[in-house]
């Protein structure tokens, strides 16, 4: 809200001020204050009229029209009445001699009751000057007053009495109150049935804590209504909406109750609106809101809903409040402070605005219009206005403002906003319009159309005014373009008159009234509102209009895009909604026009400019806001940075702007949409609005090549209607591209397109008009088409039809004959058909003829014409159906049909020439009656045996095999049985003659369970303990399986023990996996089993962490027996299947790996004569020789011997010496065991010092075959190429194992070995070998590993 002006505290002095809004009209604001003045302003702060009271003021108001004001004093029994429209001030004497202490004007009679300080009444009828003293109507002083719209005038006073009177004063009620009476007002209560009519409720506040209720209906039972203490007292009331009212209260609550009955009492709602103190309260029912004053500040709520703020209002300059108050129409809020200043504020405007291309105008404040163009970006102009303006309007270079008859017409200059001149009318003004040089105001249904600047220097040479309209019509709205005045009359007249020429160039008649008209900015088209509150839209070129669709009968107005490029969008819109259309000049239908969609209009906003889609929008504020339509939301989620719209926004922006024919944008909606229906949608909105080339661009994108060439063939037509009949012509509009090709200088495209549509009736009806020529030839597709349809008459005419006789078209009335031959066998004509079948040389007519033959049963005359036309097989069925088997034995080399081959068998095979049928089966591919033939009647088995093995016939193997089992041949039986799927045959012919293993062998995998379970029984029944499990295995009953496979009869088998432990591997079975276990471990016989078929169990069972222990123990078995290549390959096998399983690997497995695989690096080494590294290996086989019981001797003597050789003599001492311990002294070769001695006796000590290298953990020097730091207790993985620990430099991993190596080292061994790695013994491609940069994954390799 916007402070207008404010009247000083120092206006009345010091000690509040009291003041009144002139009602109805709201223009004049009375205030009065210690000081004995009574000081009228008008609504803009100026000073009207100045009252000096002979005593203080007791009490003044306004009339209900706000007409008179009367005052009143304490000193002279004198009323002062002030008249608003002549500025006059009159007196009315009054008899008592007592001071006056209220007055109350009537709300509906220029009654005025005055009450005086000793109880009196005065009442005066300002209309007639007719007054009524009473005398006596108060024992004391009359405080307070209210009427009701009935005329029932209602006093209170200090005597405590609540009076009723008549409007001539004569009392009614007296009702004893028992308090201080205040805040008189009439209402009427809410109720459940609207029986009572008027005011019937008076309500008053009783000694400022209670709400007093009295009911004119039920005098007897007033309501009284207490309230909480922690409310404070009661300030004020207020009624409001239906039979509501709101209380404010001392301590700052402002709450609202019904009255209802059922509700009464009942708090509504409630809010502590000011901290300290409420003031007063003040309702405007016209804008349906409160305010509440206290402390400093104004709080307003919506009435309608009470917990929506409206607005708050802060006066900073005031330390406390008094009173507030509304004028009627709720424009303008009045708010007194304790110390007497008076502040107005602006709460409402009028919402007064105009828009010329971009630039707005709107009133701002009372005497404010504010210019801006937001558009061009330029600073908004505020011009301050004589008068408060009832309309505005605004061209390319001036505004005008006015009210009533008058206009005030402002220049925009280069050294500012210029007042231009003034101008009368001959009455009220209604509308007013600009452009660059003319002015047109409408009154009175007349229009005035004249210079806005007639000292203009070129004005001499224009006419200055002319009158409108020069008929007898009323003018009911207009309009003024750059170049025309436009207006529409009561009569239904369109006028265009032309401003430079000065003459009439348009005048369209209407069917009835025009209400309003909007034409766009160049004035090319109009839209216009008649009586009917349809909407149309008029082209003054050919003075055609177009209906606009679903526009809403309660439609204000109008606005067309100012954007140049958005031409033809406008919008429609009424109290709640904005509807877009958008008028299309050029499309294959012509004009039209189309709804967009639809935009929620913001409560009391009022569209002013429509620009590129964004909607100004005025406010009663004084203030524009923009908001951009829904159906331009496309613009703004383009321009969003990272927008990410889902498929059916963007589906919808799409389709947006295909109707508002912005192409552009819709590409790249189509683009994100990324579907061919997408851009086949553009292509087709483009060819609507015929913007071919933009068509071909959106074809040629998705790769439509037949429509590109399509469309450039006919780019360059000039004739309109001819490019849209193409184009609704691809859009598959079939009946509208004929209408527009008829109507265009090619007429035969529509003859050319049916055609080219196989729609042959219409195009042989637009052919009898438009081109004789082609009838034959369309006669004859006609034809093709009825008679594919059955219409065989129909078609045998048009065939008829279509026969020219001419040399130049032989083929085509050849093919017409062809029509009328097979017409005619249909049509039962058999002679005329046949003959002119045969009579032609076409091979297809005479196949067509006779298929036709046949289907009539006429079987001997289709026989000769597929004979004559070459056709054997059809020719030899033809024969079959007539019975004639002669003539089909005369075709039978060339028939290639098997049926007919068949047929032909089964009549020998009757015949009794069986040799001849057999072949004929054979040749017919029906194997079962050829095998039947020469097993029952040509007694020639091994033909049958070959037809069978060829064909696989189930029911030929069964024959076989009854032929064999005749012959007691039971083995191949058995196997024809098999292959004829009778298992249980074969099942029973092997157990009763003894041939089950041959059955199960031939029965092989395609065997089911049961199956496999009845030869387990068998062999059970047999005491064959390892085939019935084999086959109770295969059967899928592993328990049964298990206790057979491990039936003692098999011994150690190791056949039968194996399968086993696929059986238990396969059942998954906890219970059979405890008995296979116990059994292998002995339980059973006391005999334990080798270990490997346990291993191969856990292995089974995927019980990895047993099967490594398992593996450790063969592991260490073979080990010990001195197979430590196969010991080294258990474990290495083990130990990558525990790293695939994730699986942490035992520390017992890594270290007997290690040390069977440095035996195994101690042979590379010597054969790479890398002495030393053999030694240092052997070394370290020598610290752990307990674990190699099987070759002590000679590990240690190669010890010796290669320590020796590599420099190392204390070492070789050392395990020299061991060597002639007693146990081992005899073992020694003799051919190093002398030298050894030597060694022994000639001691030498000294020893080559092991390198040392850094620990790849903690980087600690440690010696280079040691595989635990000392420093970091870490356990270091080992190069399987040296025997040594890695380290972080020339690292890699095997491509085959994954085990790690050092680089050049690895490489080297590669080159020696073959290229096999020694420990996987896989074959590696040197290239494969990559150098390891990251330490970490070798050292971390098995981290992931599970304990």
């Amino acid at each position: 809200m916007k402070r207008i002006f404010t009247i000083s505290d120092k206006v009345h002095g010091q000690g509040g001020i009291s003041y009144c809004w002139q009602k109805s009209l709201g223009n004049y604001l009375a205030t009065t204050g210690y000081d004995k003045w009574v000081r009228i302003y008008n609504r803009h702060g100026e000073l009207i009229h100045e009252l000096n009271l002979p005593g203080m003021c007791t009490g003044f108001g306004w009339d209900a029209n706000g007409d008179t004001l009367a005052v009143i004093n304490d000193h002279k029994g004198v009323i002062f009445l002030w008249n608003a429209n002549n500025k006059k001030l009159t007196q009315v004497d009054v008899s008592f001699r007592d001071a006056l202490s209220c007055l109350v004007w009537s709300k509906i009679d220029a009654l005025l009751a005055v009450g005086t300080a000793k109880g009196n009444l005065i009442v005066y009828n300002h209309k007639t000057g007719r007054k009524s003293e009473v005398a006596g109507k108060h024992t004391k002083k009359i405080t307070c007053g209210a009427w009701s719209k009935e005329g029932i005038l209602a006093l209170g006073g200090d005597d405590q009495i609540l009076t009723l009177s008549t409007a001539e004063g004569d009392r009614i009620r007296e009702v004893p109150i028992q308090g201080e009476i205040s805040d008189l007002q009439f209402s009427k209560m809410k109720a459940d049935e609207k029986n009572s009519t008027g005011e019937t409720t008076l309500s008053l506040i009783k000694g400022k804590k209670m709400l007093y209720l009295y009911c004119l209906d039920d005098p007897e039972n007033p309501i009284e209504l207490n309230f909480s203490s922690k409310y404070g007292d009661i300030v004020e009331h207020k009624w409001y909406g239906d039979g509501y009212i709101l209380i404010g209260f001392s301590k700052g609550f402002l709450i609202s109750i019904s009255t209802h009955l059922k509700e009464i009492g009942q708090e509504i709602f409630n809010v502590k609106d000011h901290k300290d103190a409420l003031v007063s309260i003040a309702v405007s029912s016209s804008l349906n809101i409160v305010a509440s004053a206290g402390d400093n500040c104004v709080k307003v709520h919506e009435l309608l809903e009470l917990k929506e703020m409206y607005a708050i209002i802060q006066l900073d300059d005031e330390r406390s409040l008094d009173t507030i108050m509304w004028t009627d129409d709720g424009q303008l809020l009045a708010v007194s402070s304790a110390k007497g200043s008076l502040h107005i504020y602006l709460t409402k405007l009028p919402i007064l605005g105009s828009a010329y291309m971009s630039r707005i105008a709107y009133l701002t404040s009372l005497l404010e219009v504010t210019v801006q163009d937001e558009i061009q970006q330029e600073p908004p102009t505020h011009i301050q206005v004589d008068v408060e303006p009832s309309f505005i309007s605004i061209g390319p270079y001036h505004l005008a403002v006015g009210m009533n008859n008058r206009a005030w017409f402002y220049f925009f200059g280069e050294a500012g906003v210029q007042k231009l001149r003034e101008k009368e009318y001959l009455g009220t003004v209604q509308s007013c319009c600009l452009n660059g040089d003319y002015a047109a105001v409408r009154f009175e249904g007349r229009v005035s159309l004249h210079m806005i600047d007639e000292t203009r220097q070129d004005s001499d040479d224009k006419e200055t005014a002319r009158m409108f309209p020069d008929k007898d019509q009323k003018i009911t709205c207009h309009d003024l373009t750059k170049d025309f005045l436009v207006y529409g009359t009561d009569k239904g007249t369109i006028c265009y008159f032309y401003v430079n020429d000065w003459i009439e160039a348009l005048e369209f008649r209407h069917v009835c009234g025009i209400r309003k008209l909007f034409p766009d900015p160049n004035g090319t088209r109009v839209a216009f509102i008649d009586d009917k509150a349809d909407g149309h839209v008029l082209n003054p070129v050919n003075e055609s209009t177009i209906e606009i669709p679903e526009i809403s009968p309660k439609t204000v107005g109008i606005l067309w895009d100012k954007y140049p490029l958005e031409k033809g969008v406008f919008i429609t819109f009424d109290d709640e909604k904005i509807k877009t259309y958008i008028y299309n000049r050029e499309t294959i239908k012509g004009p039209e026009v189309l709804k967009v969609g639809e935009t929620h209009l913001p409560f009391g906003h009022v569209p002013l400019l429509l620009y590129q889609g964004e909607l100004t929008l005025q406010t009663s504020s004084g203030s524009v806001q923009t908001i951009l339509l829904n159906t331009h939301l496309f613009s703004q989620r383009d321009r969003r940075a990272g927008s990410s719209l889902s498929a059916e926004q963007l589906k919808e922006c799409l389709n947006y702007c295909l109707i508002l024919r912005r192409f552009h944008d819709a590409w790249g909606f189509c683009e994100q949409l990324v579907s061919k229906k997408s851009w086949m949608d553009l292509g087709k909105a483009a060819m609507h609005c015929l913007d071919v080339d933009y068509a071909i661009k959106v074809y040629r994108e998705i790769g439509d090549v037949g429509m590109v060439m399509s469309l450039d063939s006919i780019k360059l037509i000039e004739d309109r209607n001819l490019l849209s009949g193409y184009l609704a012509m691809f859009m598959d509009d079939f009946n509208m591209a004929q209408e527009l090709f008829l109507n265009s200088s090619n007429q035969v495209a529509a003859l050319e397109m049916r055609r080219d549509l196989m729609h042959w009736d219409m195009a042989l009806k637009l052919a009898k008009t438009l081109d004789e020529r082609q009838i034959p030839y369309i006669s004859k597709e006609y034809a093709t088409q009825l008679e594919f349809l059955g219409d065989y008459p129909n078609a045998l005419r048009h065939y008829e039809q279509g026969i020219t006789k001419e040399d130049s078209n032989r083929d085509h009335d050849e093919a017409c004959a062809f029509g009328v031959a097979r017409m005619s066998i249909r049509m039962g004509d058999l002679r005329r058909g046949i003959t002119m079948a045969m009579k032609m040389p076409s091979a297809t007519l005479k196949k067509e003829c006779a298929a036709i033959l046949e289907n009539m049963k006429q079987y001997s005359e289709a026989a000769i014409l597929y004979e004559k036309g070459l056709f054997h097989d059809k020719a030899a069925t033809a024969y079959i159906r007539a019975k004639n088997w002669a003539k089909v034995g005369e075709l039978l080399p060339q028939v290639k049909t098997p049926k007919i081959h068949g047929q032909y068998a089964r009549a020998k095979e009757a015949e009794g020439r069986y040799k001849e049928a057999a072949n004929a089966y054979e040749t017919a591919k029906d194997w079962d009656n050829a095998i039947r033939v020469y097993l029952d009647h040509l007694q020639k088995p091994d033909e049958a045996i070959r037809i069978v093995r060829a064909s696989q016939s189930t029911d030929g193997a069964r024959m076989v095999a009854k032929f064999f089992e005749k012959l007691k041949d039971f083995s191949s039986a058995i196997q024809f049985l098999v292959l004829s799927k009778c298992n249980d045959e074969a099942f029973q012919l092997a157990q009763k003659h003894g041939h089950m293993e041959k059955y199960a062998d031939i029965i092989g995998p395609d065997a089911t369970p049961e199956d496999y379970s009845s030869i387990a029984v068998h062999f059970e029944n047999e005491k064959n303990h390892y085939l019935a499990g084999k086959f109770f295995f295969l059967a899928g009953k592993h328990s049964q399986a298990l206790n057979h496979l491990l039936n003692p009869t098999n011994g150690e088998n190791a056949d039968a023990l194996n399968l086993a432990v696929d059986v238990v591997g396969q059942a998954n079975d906890q219970q059979l996996t405890k008995h296979l276990i116990g059994y292998l471990m002995g339980d059973e016989d006391n005999m334990p089993k080798d270990f490997k078929y346990l291993f191969r169990l856990y292995m089974a069972l995927k019980q990895y962490r047993e099967a490594a222990n398992t593996a450790i123990i063969i592991a260490r078995e073979e080990q010990n027996g001195g197979s430590y290549r196969v010991a080294h390959d258990l474990l290495f096998e083990m130990y990558q299947e525990l790293r695939k399983q994730k699986i942490k690997i035992p520390a017992e497995m890594v270290n007997n790996l290690m040390l069977l695989h440095s035996y195994t690096l101690v042979k590379i080494h010597n054969n790479l004569n890398n002495h030393m590294k053999a030694a240092r290996m052997l070394i370290r086989i020598a610290k752990n020789i307990s674990k190699f019981p099987a070759h002590v001797v000679q590990l240690l003597t190669s010890t010796v011997i290669s320590c020796h050789k590599a420099g190392l003599k204390n070492s070789a001492f050392s395990y020299g010496a061991m060597l002639m311990r007693p146990e081992y002294r005899d073992q020694i070769p003799p051919k190093h065991k002398k030298k050894i001695e030597s060694f022994i006796r000639k001691p030498e000590k000294s020893e080559i010092e092991e390198p040392r290298t850094p620990c790849p953990f903690c980087d600690s020097e440690l010696p280079e075959t040691e595989l635990t730091c000392a420093s970091c207790k870490n356990s270091l993985p080992f190069c399987i190429a040296t025997g040594c620990h890695i380290v972080k430099q020339e690292m890699t991993l095997c491509p085959s194992c994954q085990f790690p190596a050092i680089l050049p080292e690895f490489l080297r061994l590669l080159e020696a070995e073959e290229g096999r790695c020694p420990m996987c013994t896989g074959k590696v491609n040197t290239t494969s070998v990559e150098k390891i940069t990251d330490i970490n994954k070798i050292l971390h390799l098995d981290d992931d590993s599970v304990e």
